[in-house]
């Protein structure tokens, strides 16, 4: 096992510069910080200082050749290429780059999608990296504020918002799709064990475990999912699951407005679009289990592989 790595260490200035060795990318971070006077609470990105390129692998980080120059980012820092001023002028660019970045808005730049704008702006490619709900900060981001902050026109700002919500749908649709045939999968499983008692749809619905680390609002009985695809901008009724479905069509107008925020037209116009949404699901169910019912003898597994089939299309038809 090696000792360690020599390393140099610099703030986003390049006013201040320390060597160290560090045998892993952790132990880089932390005698970095200590070295930087940064708090050990803080959150610090590590890029190269000649590029800006971001190392968050130990794999990559051990790659690198011996005296490798890295600059750590605290906050709200970004990396830029370095600037040679000659005639001693440099503390006239230092002074300018203040006056620009006091203009920003404070309001702005504590918001939660700016630094995932300026993530984007420095690399485009960093979105694949996001989360969804990265995206959806991105998308529920005011357009205007989103497109200063990106160097972008507007109305690119609000193509790029608009190919962001299709993403995300797409993706609640594969959900909504896997989700709806594991509903039938499990009607068609307690067909075979014979059982007596058949559980109604709302029951079935329910049976459908919660992502791990979704946290359910004590007051709505929402999950955060839930209620962030209920404030969505587009069809939020395509994308919800069928037993939120349910909850929102069973809470009524009243309960519903008191959760969203809305007016009154707003939410009843939410509540028809999921009864009708509803509507469409159950009788996906009710086709599927008519199938299985009138299925003639033959091959089980042939019976269920063609079923699936059926309802992984009508599944999609429905969600789209």
């Amino acid at each position: 096992m090696t000792d360690g790595k020599p390393c140099k260490v610099c703030n986003f200035t390049r006013q201040t510069s320390y060597g160290v060795v560090a045998p892993s990318l952790d132990e880089l971070k932390r005698k970095g910080c200590e070295s930087l006077g940064f708090s050990p609470s803080d959150s610090v990105m590590v890029v190269l200082e000649n590029d800006g390129t971001i190392v968050e692998d130990q794999a990559y980080f051990l790659c690198l050749p011996p005296n490798t120059k890295f600059m750590l980012l605290n906050n709200k820092e970004t990396w830029a290429p370095a600037r040679r001023i000659d005639g001693g002028t440099a503390w006239m660019a230092r002074d300018s780059m203040m006056l620009e970045a006091d203009t920003v808005d404070a309001s702005i730049t504590a918001a939660p999608w700016w630094n995932l704008a300026l993530q984007l702006k420095q690399e485009l490619n960093s979105i694949i990296l996001m989360s969804e709900a990265d995206l959806q900060c991105l998308v529920d981001a005011p357009c205007s504020e989103l497109a200063s902050a990106l160097g972008f026109q507007e109305t690119k700002a609000e193509e790029l918002q608009q190919t962001l919500q299709r993403v995300l749908d797409r993706k609640e649709e594969e959900r909504q799709s896997k989700a709806l045939l594991q509903l039938y999968l499990k009607a068609v499983e307690k067909e075979d064990k014979q059982q007596e008692e058949q559980s109604q749809p709302s029951q079935e619905a329910i049976d459908v475990d919660l992502p791990d680390g979704m946290e359910v609002d004590s007051a709505s009985g929402f999950t955060s999912r839930t209620l962030m695809v209920l404030k969505g901008k587009t069809s939020p009724e395509t994308r919800l699951a069928t037993e939120d479905l349910q909850m929102v069509v069973t809470k009524g107008p009243e309960a519903m407005q008191q959760v969203l925020g809305w007016d009154t037209a707003r939410t009843s116009a939410l509540l028809q679009a999921c009864e009708a949404q509803l509507s469409v699901r159950l009788q996906q169910i009710q086709a599927m289990q008519s199938i299985s019912n009138t299925q003639p003898g033959g091959s089980r597994e042939s019976t269920n592989a063609t079923s699936t089939e059926e309802a992984a299309k009508m599944s999609a038809q429905g969600s789209s």
